[in-house]
């Protein structure tokens, strides 16, 4: 029979592991007993107070209460928060937040999808690894071809990124909207274009912006011209995910856009094991609301302000 009450065992356990360093299987071999009960004597020991765990982040990270507080108010797996600064600034920060949560969590051989964006064109900057990763493939989730602001389209973004850690690009020669849901039903059945999105819905991570209302969007006022303002007074709308416009339970919204929209659908992109999604403004935060409500992202990486919000 075990016993548990015997605290100078306890005492003498969680010496040797917190103390000394020794590992769970050294102290069963000192004290003669098996790993696992080692590691039932060691929770004994946190329960009787014996052992207190103190975190020391006073310092080290300002944001790690809120993260905590947005990760369970909408069940993240993790929330990354930077700070408040300029736009600019903090599209930047957030770019190197990604890029530095990517690196930590890139697997060679997987599979990961980019939406597109100013933001998710600072990811491509600041990716810059140490370590790489050639049996990864680097996919776009979303269609961008044009005139404007080449540096921001899919395609730029993921052969961008590819290069920096030396991993396979695919690229989708397409534009984020077509004229016609009928022209969108025979350009998606082409085998290459086809090709490329079979393989994006099997990416194991995707990074995805999350837009607001279609006015605060210059790529939607671009594609949309003399629409632009019929979709602006949607007020269905509260922001888009990888140019699916999504209504505020984080469903796409009914309208010709999302019909005509080359995208990685919403139901599709909710099968992608790890979704990471990325956003900051006051003007975002019905749209990362609805994101989140609709189970969208599993990590959010955003700043203080947007934070803050979120939990209000």
């Amino acid at each position: 029979m075990v016993i548990f009450d015997n605290r100078r065992i306890l005492v003498k356990v969680a010496q040797m592991y917190y103390d000394e360093g020794a590992t769970q299987s050294e102290i069963a071999e000192v004290i003669g007993v098996s790993r696992s009960l080692v590691s039932k004597y060691l929770t004994k020991a946190r329960e009787l107070g014996i052992v207190e765990i103190t975190i020391h982040d006073e310092g080290l990270h300002q944001f790690s209460q809120l993260e905590r507080k947005v990760e369970r108010l909408y069940n993240l797996r993790e929330v990354v928060c930077i700070e408040s600064v300029g736009q600019d600034s903090s599209k930047k920060q957030l770019g190197e937040a990604v890029s530095e949560f990517l690196q930590r969590v890139i697997k060679d051989g997987q599979i990961i999808g980019f939406s597109s964006g100013t933001t998710l064109y600072e990811v491509a900057k600041a990716m810059n690894s140490p370590q790489l990763f050639p049996n990864v493939t680097i996919v776009p989730l979303v269609g961008g071809v044009g005139n404007e602001r080449v540096d921001i389209h899919s395609n730029s973004i993921v052969a961008k990124i590819g290069a920096a850690i030396q991993a396979h690009s695919e690229l989708l020669h397409l534009p984020v909207m077509v004229d016609t849901k009928e022209a969108k039903d025979v350009l998606m059945r082409q085998p290459t274009i086809k090709n490329t999105f079979d393989l994006a819905e099997k990416s194991d991570i995707a990074v995805v912006g999350i837009g607001g209302r279609p006015e605060h969007s210059t790529m939607v006022q671009s594609y949309l011209g003399s629409e632009f303002q019929t979709i602006s007074e949607d007020t269905e709308i509260v922001g888009d995910i990888c140019y699916n416009f999504i209504n505020k339970f984080g469903k796409p919204a009914a309208n010709q856009w999302n019909k005509r929209v080359i995208a990685i659908e919403l139901e599709k992109l909710k099968r992608i094991p790890l979704v990471i999604g990325v956003a900051a403004g006051l003007e975002k935060v019905e749209a990362i609301k609805a994101a989140l409500e609709g189970h969208l992202v599993h990590v959010l990486i955003t700043d203080e302000v947007t934070a803050n919000a979120l939990v209000e």
